[in-house]
């Protein structure tokens, strides 16, 4: 059985700011650039039975720089929509609400079309994705990698180890970095986590 590979995007303007970022589609900053073809040692040369990626930009130019191909975009990689607290930071948020926590409040409503999203629904997202994984790693056909944004993945390997969606806030996901899933005693485990060259 193959391993799942988690690359979090580059940075961004945003991620260095530290403000929500989910459906605004901000380009890598040059570092961003930078940091994503640094990941193409740690990714190119192994087989892939599965290469997704979420649609935003920032994924995919991170993906195309990190040398890989056949990438396909899933919706369901999108990152936490964030509601009413897209472009804010966490301590612009505490100045109004000193004890809000995005795992365990999730977030008001934001314009038409982001009503923000719950622990829970980020979870069914990721048990989505990883219906899809299991498929495609059972096939024994290679690894299979996601590219995508920190929080969603967090939730995404809360679920890959058996934890519930708000347990995500154990993994702290840095940008540019490459982190691998893989099973021990056929049980999932983390193998590596924040990786760079």
């Amino acid at each position: 059985m193959g391993d799942l590979l988690l690359v979090r995007h580059g940075e961004t303007e945003w991620s260095l700011s530290g403000q929500h970022t989910s459906f605004t589609d901000l380009p890598l900053t040059g570092h961003g650039e930078e940091q994503a073809k640094s990941l193409a040692p740690l990714l190119t040369g192994r087989a892939y039975a599965l290469a997704l990626a979420s649609p935003l930009d920032r994924a995919i130019r991170t993906a195309e720089l990190a040398g890989l191909t056949g990438i396909v975009p899933d919706p369901d990689l999108h990152e936490w929509d964030y509601g009413g607290y897209e472009g804010v930071t966490t301590a612009d948020i505490h100045r109004e609400r000193p004890d809000w926590d995005l795992w365990t409040d999730g977030v008001p409503p934001g314009p038409p079309g982001h009503p923000g999203e719950s622990p829970e629904r980020i979870g069914a997202r990721a048990d989505r994705v990883l219906t899809r994984v299991e498929k495609a790693l059972a096939a024994d056909a290679g690894d299979v990698v996601l590219v995508a944004h920190a929080h969603f993945l967090r939730v995404l390997t809360a679920r890959r180890l058996g934890l519930p969606p708000a347990e995500g806030r154990l993994f702290q996901l840095a940008t540019g970095t490459v982190s691998r899933l893989s099973t021990e005693h056929g049980r999932p485990v983390i193998t590596e986590w924040n990786r760079r060259p």
